[in-house]
């Protein structure tokens, strides 16, 4: 449902308590008195049949007896009779409830339900939404209203903290009021029955009264719905994100290591990164560093300057910058000799220490050269108090130089009492300040995490290569496996059958063949050609050389006899059960300057496939050097992946090694990715060794598992983010020829720049309602790079003169997170008007939101706009008349 009257939830004029009490102890009597004690100034109902009145308001024995419909009910009565509350809720008009009552879900009803889905089955007919069950309900300080069992309520403000967890509730709020922190909403889901993530993230990212969202989780159940709710909000504000359960367990006994490797929070991790969102261990962390980014300023880059009055909090600044994976800046060189005149005594390397008696003014010199050299793309001053200057000095001497750069300076104000005017001087500059060295650099961390999540979330990356897969081959493979699977229970596939998947996808391999026999090798060997690699095939043998079964380097048919036959004896004396398929002859792949790599893919229980990299061989598992991302992936998204790794930075060269084709191992992974969001049987797949150096990499060893569809999920509905959708690509006639009308994607950037740029002042002010210059590279990202289970943009391209792709117009859709409505936005380029490319592409906008179930497209135009106002009448738009207050005229399609 989504946001779906979520503000009669958050924002009630009216509030009735069901079950109210005056039992001392009881939820009904505990959340009576907050209602009373937190303000609410709407009309408040007391429901229970055993009174008159409560606390000197008048009790209703029954919902349907109340004289209005409240906006919201809150219900703590035990779980048989919420079923039947709800209904009566629903019939008289409430839209919203929070269930405060436990047990929901192990008690039946007479017809042998759930009473948490016969509850749902009473909402569903009136979108009744429903907060719980076993909720401790939520608070809206700005409108006084505390529905929660919360004790002391909490302080207006602008920060929204949603979390599953009701016994966390009370701890934070008692921790936030102890810091004077506030919140715009604080909401315990409890249960989840109805109201979700997703559904809570939707509503706080359009909140105006929200400017940062902070969210503890346990688990997440709707990983699609949780994926696209989070991507919008951390595009709007930011977005925190605390998770608890961080297990260090496999994710599963797979028959591939991918499958062992990725552990469900190295994927917790993957999604939260990929939604933009920051991740945080601890409380303190979380409120430090939404406390940081509310203040911090754009980052020219990551390094960071270190200054302070003593050098044992600096040195501590500097381990904790180190160990963090932090850079100290290095300064230039006239920097150092400008510092060295203001700090006379300091070395020019090493920690910049101001001594303890250095006066304000020397604090303010040096901040002021250290944020004029290009290499210091921040400072963090730290100051510890004495008895020769006064802190708040200090901060008066900092605090305009900080509010007045375009870079961070953050500060730490060592001790507590004697630095609290310091500390309320730099808050009201807008400076982040901080008790410890180590609190001051992890918060110029967290700005840049953020910062890189944020541009993996508005990234345009570079084209992927040339050529499709040939998807319909590596299906048909796939097909044949489960076909075999079915005789025999077998759906591992072997190094060469897994070969034959990855070149349908373009994947580099080394050549492989299977051999029945010791003749067969020796044949298999003189067509690839010498030297060889020969391996055993066997269902019950995983590492092969555990049963001698590898023989490398083999130059000769005599040879290659010999080594068959040895794997064979080895196999019946170590596994005598063991069945022996034949063997594997490959290539010989000679390169010791190679690094070896793995790649792979598992499937998680929560988010679906996931793609797995790191340092391969035959010590995987013992180096533990790898990371997780989910599907769909592009260039950047997969060189990020690389990035996470140790072994990224020997892939960047080293001594005498140069570097590995960064570009052929993205390239490999966005395959990998494009495969198993593709050919949804594939449930793991491990590459390993993926060989790679400076001239590119190619896959040495594989295997694959697959499963029936019932058992591995439809190919759309397991992706945690839905991929390219290729099923929309049309080729039509136009002008004697013909064009594409397909989906947008991140790689038509460059076309879109120029599509931009070929486009008539006026037509840009026509789109934007605004006179545009020039397209800004978040907004470029933003038109290129979109969501496409919530939004829609079809291009109509062709090949240019020179043979790249070029943008002719763009329909554009995005739809409510209801799928209720959705606005549409038309694009033509100017010298191609009045050639019909509008027409078709609203007719395929159209027809899309169709299939969806949209009920309604809704745009509008400047008033002088008369080719677009013309061509949605044509197209059977209801046009309204000028909209005096916004200057447009607004036109809507009912789909229904």
């Amino acid at each position: 449902m989504s946001v779906r009257n979520l503000k009669q939830l958050f924002a009630p004029a009216s509030v009735a308590l069901v079950g109210a009490s005056e039992r001392p102890g009881s939820v009904g009597a505990t959340m009576l008195r907050n209602l009373r004690e937190g303000g609410f100034k709407g009309a408040l109902y007391p429901v229970n049949p055993k009174y008159d009145t409560l606390d000197g308001l008048q009790v209703w024995a029954d919902v349907g007896d109340l004289p209005q419909a409240p906006d919201l009910a809150i219900i703590c009565t035990p779980p048989a009779t919420i079923p039947a509350i709800v209904r009566r809720l629903g019939e008289l008009g409430t839209r919203a409830a929070i269930v405060m009552s436990a047990g929901v879900s192990t008690a039946r009803d007479a017809r042998g339900r759930s009473i948490k889905q016969a509850m749902l089955d009473a909402a569903n007919p009136y979108l009744l939404r429903i907060l719980g069950a076993n909720s401790s309900g939520l608070l809206a300080p700005g409108i006084g209203l505390n529905a929660s069992i919360a004790v002391g309520g909490a302080a207006a403000g602008r920060i929204a903290f949603v979390s599953e967890s009701g016994a966390l509730m009370a701890g934070v709020l008692d921790w936030a009021r102890t810091r004077n922190v506030g919140f715009s909403t604080f909401i315990a889901l409890g249960e989840s029955a109805d109201v979700d993530f997703g559904d809570v993230l939707d509503y706080l990212a359009s909140d105006p009264g929200t400017s940062a969202i902070l969210v503890h989780a346990e688990s997440v159940r709707h990983a699609r719905k949780f994926m696209s709710a989070a991507r919008a909000a951390a595009r709007s504000k930011p977005t925190l994100m605390l998770k608890a359960g961080r297990s260090l367990e496999a994710a599963t006994a797979g028959a591939c290591l991918s499958g062992v490797l990725a552990r469900p929070d190295d994927v917790y991790d993957a999604a939260i990164r990929r939604a933009g969102m920051l991740r945080v261990y601890t409380t303190d962390q979380l409120f430090a560093a939404v406390e940081t980014l509310a203040r911090a300023k754009p980052l020219f880059g990551e390094r960071l300057a270190l200054i302070g009055n003593g050098a044992g909090p600096v040195v501590l600044a500097a381990d904790a910058l180190q160990y963090g994976g932090g850079h100290q800046a290095v300064l230039a060189a006239e920097t150092v000799a400008r510092l060295r005149d203001l700090v006379p005594e300091w070395s020019g390397s090493g920690e910049l220490n101001l001594r303890g008696d250095a006066p304000p003014e020397r604090y303010r010199d040096v901040i002021d050269v250290l944020l004029h050299d290009p290499e210091a793309h921040a400072v963090v001053m730290i100051h510890a108090p004495n008895a020769v200057v006064d802190p708040a000095d200090v901060a008066r001497a900092v605090a305009p130089l900080a509010k007045a750069s375009s870079r961070n300076v953050l500060a730490c104000w060592l001790g507590l009492q004697s630095v609290g005017e310091a500390r309320t001087i730099a808050y009201e500059a807008g400076m982040p300040a901080y008790r410890t060295p180590e609190a001051a650099v992890n918060g110029f961390l967290q700005i840049v995490h953020f910062r890189r999540n944020q541009q993996l979330l508005m990234e345009v990356p570079a084209s992927i290569g040339d050529g499709e897969p040939d998807r319909d081959r590596a299906r048909a493979l796939v097909r044949a496996a489960l076909e075999r699977g079915r005789r025999t229970g077998r759906y591992l596939l072997d190094d060469p059958d897994t070969k034959a998947i990855l070149d349908a996808y373009g994947i580099p391999t080394v050549p492989t063949r299977a051999a029945a026999t010791p003749d067969e090798a020796v044949a298999m060997a003189a067509e690839i050609g010498y030297p060889v690699a020969v391996k055993i095939l066997s269902p019950d043998v995983v590492q092969k050389s555990d049963v001698g079964g590898v023989s490398l380097d083999l130059d000769t048919p005599e040879a290659v006899r010999a080594a068959t036959e040895r794997m064979a004896k080895r196999l019946a004396e170590l596994k005598p059960d063991a069945r022996l398929d034949g063997f594997i002859v490959q290539a010989m792949a000679r390169n010791p300057e190679a690094h070896e790599l793995i790649a792979g893919a598992a499937l998680d229980s929560v988010f679906g496939p996931v793609i797995l990299f790191g340092q391969g061989g035959l010590a995987v598992e013992a180096v533990n050097d790898h990371a997780v991302a989910l599907p769909p992936l592009n260039t950047v998204l997969a060189r990020d992946l690389i990035s996470r790794t140790r072994v990224a930075r020997q892939l960047a060269g080293y001594r005498n090694h140069p570097p590995a084709d960064l570009d052929a191992i993205a390239a490999v992974l966005v395959q990998v990715a494009r495969l198993v969001a593709e050919v949804p049987e594939i449930v793991e797949l491990d590459i390993n060794p993926l060989l790679a150096d400076g001239n590119g990499a190619v896959v040495l060893d594989a295997r694959l598992r697959v499963a029936p569809p019932d058992r591995a999920g439809n190919a759309l509905d397991r992706l945690a983010i839905r991929p390219y959708p290729v099923e929309l690509e049309e080729v039509v006639p136009w002008q004697g020829g013909t064009i594409l009308l397909r989906p947008i994607r991140p790689e038509d950037g460059a076309a879109h720049v120029a599509f931009f740029n070929a486009l008539t002042p006026d037509d840009v002010r026509y789109r934007m309602f605004v006179r545009v210059r020039e397209l800004q590279p978040a907004q470029l990202a933003r038109f290129t790079q979109i969501d496409y289970d919530r939004e829609m943009a079809f291009i109509a391209t062709r090949s240019g003169p020179d043979g790249a792709p070029e943008t002719l117009a763009v329909s554009r859709v995005v739809a409510d997170p209801d799928n209720m409505s959705a606005e549409f936005a038309v694009t033509v380029r100017s010298d191609l008007k009045g050639k019909g490319l509008g027409v078709m592409l609203m007719n395929k906008l159209i027809a899309y939101c169709r299939a969806r179930g949209t009920r309604e497209i809704v745009g509008e135009a400047l008033p002088q706009n008369a080719p677009v106002i013309g061509l949605v009448k044509k197209l059977g738009f209801t046009v309204g008349p000028v909209d005096e207050d916004e200057g447009v005229r607004k036109f809507w399609l009912d789909l229904r």
